[in-house]
């Protein structure tokens, strides 16, 4: 379940007020609102990584690399790499959700757009009907697996290159059902308003984007935001108990 972008805009507004400490726009807000979630987001990465090499507790709700795989999930798409024309050569993945978004290959999606994040598992479905995974090399495997009819590609072995936002499929002879599973960047947050009778922000939920992460997120989310109000007020001890808070959070997580 996501995070309701109204109920963070008026917590950090609470918060920030109740000692008469500062005021945020909803132009700051929405800045800061969408650093503060691709920062979460990209830390994800850092922490799976982590996990990964430590023995996890195989008990319901406390395993963290499932944890973390599952805040990450949101973020996972499949998608049909479209033939480019060019032998061996593929596109980056189209969606294939039906979500009425597209997918973007840069970092300034418009409307009804996500920003691509990161490659996942490239397969080809063979004439079985059968998805099968092609092997990531590097270019100098690439290339040189290919001179001995012991090693090279085939269809039932195929592999590919990636670069430069372009996938190169070895066998040549594939020219069709290459699928590609991502994780897609979230959304830029934004808290829309209509101006009231006196020139104050009325929150409307249309236009509005909400937090994409989990709900489980929205503690971190505010003390983060806080952090960053600290700076824009000038207000040292909010930037100071917002860190502080957040350092023993993430003590608490990772011990």
């Amino acid at each position: 379940m996501a995070i309701n972008v109204n109920t963070v805009y008026q917590t950090v507004l609470l918060i920030l007020n109740k000692e008469q400490r500062g005021y945020i726009t909803p132009d700051e807000f929405n800045k800061t609102a969408t650093q503060v979630q691709l920062d979460i987001f990209e830390q994800y990465f850092d922490d799976l990584n982590q996990q990964l090499r430590v023995p996890q507790a195989d008990y319901d709700y406390s395993d963290r690399q499932l944890n973390i795989d599952e805040k990450i999930s949101v973020f996972k798409s499949i998608g049909t790499c479209p033939y480019t024309g060019n032998v061996g050569e593929f596109g980056l993945p189209v969606l294939d959700d039906n979500s009425g978004f597209t997918i973007v290959y840069n970092d300034n999606p418009g409307q009804n757009e996500y920003a691509f994040y990161a490659l996942g598992t490239v397969t080809f479905e063979n004439q079985d009907s059968l998805p099968v995974e092609l092997q990531r090399l590097q270019r100098f495997d690439f290339y040189n697996i290919e001179r001995s009819p012991l090693t090279k590609s085939t269809k039932q072995f195929p592999t590919y290159l990636y670069e430069n936002n372009e996938i190169f499929v070895n066998p040549k002879t594939i020219t069709a059902n290459i699928k590609a599973s991502f994780v897609r960047k979230p959304l830029d947050i934004k808290w829309n308003f209509i101006p009231g009778n006196v020139g104050q922000y009325i929150y409307t939920s249309t236009g509005s984007q909400n937090f994409e992460l989990l709900s489980s997120e929205q503690v971190n989310v505010i003390l983060r935001i806080l952090q960053y109000s600290g700076i824009i007020v000038r207000d040292p001890q909010i930037v100071q108990a917002a860190a502080s808070e957040i350092q023993q959070n993430e003590i608490n997580q990772k011990s």
